[in-house]
């Protein structure tokens, strides 16, 4: 009967031993668990701030992309007034020849040529990045623009507001 009894201790001392390791276990993969769910969330964190800058970064693109599309409409609109300008029919109704025009009255094409050519190249200054004068900014009639580069040069001037 003794032995009965040792054996019964020992059974039971022997599964407390494992019941012991078994919550010992335990306890370390909750510990690894909460690590690892900690760097989950830090993770989850991370992408929603990604996320969120990522749509912003989208926003200002469509409204970059918006300005853009603006200005080609606008700088559209500019080459088919240019083409208009070089493809107008005369009384006579032929197209407009400027080489015979230059023929016929070389000082008013000098002075054309002159004043486009000098039109230009403040276009190019502006372009690369000098300031504007304040009668280029608060240019809002025709005769006081820079007809070459406009939409540049003068930001107050709107030819094509309705």
């Amino acid at each position: 009967m003794m032995y009965l009894k040792i054996a019964v201790v020992a059974i039971f001392l022997a599964g407390a031993a494992g019941a012991y390791a078994y919550v010992k276990g335990l306890q370390a993969d909750l510990a690894t668990s909460e690590a690892n769910n900690a760097k989950l969330e830090q993770s989850v964190a991370e992408q929603k701030a990604v996320i969120e800058q990522q749509i912003k970064d989208a926003e200002d693109i469509r409204i970059v992309m918006k300005e853009q599309q603006e200005l080609n409409d606008r700088l559209n609109k500019s080459i088919e007034d240019l083409k208009d300008k070089f493809s107008k029919i005369n009384a006579s109704g032929k197209k407009r020849d400027i080489g015979k025009i230059a023929e016929d009255k070389p000082e008013i094409m000098s002075r054309v040529i002159n004043k486009g050519t000098k039109n230009t190249l403040r276009c190019m200054e502006i372009a690369m990045g000098a300031e504007l004068t304040e009668k280029e900014k608060n240019a809002t009639k025709k005769s006081e623009i820079n007809p070459e580069c406009f939409n540049i040069a003068n930001p107050s001037y709107q030819p094509y507001a309705d």
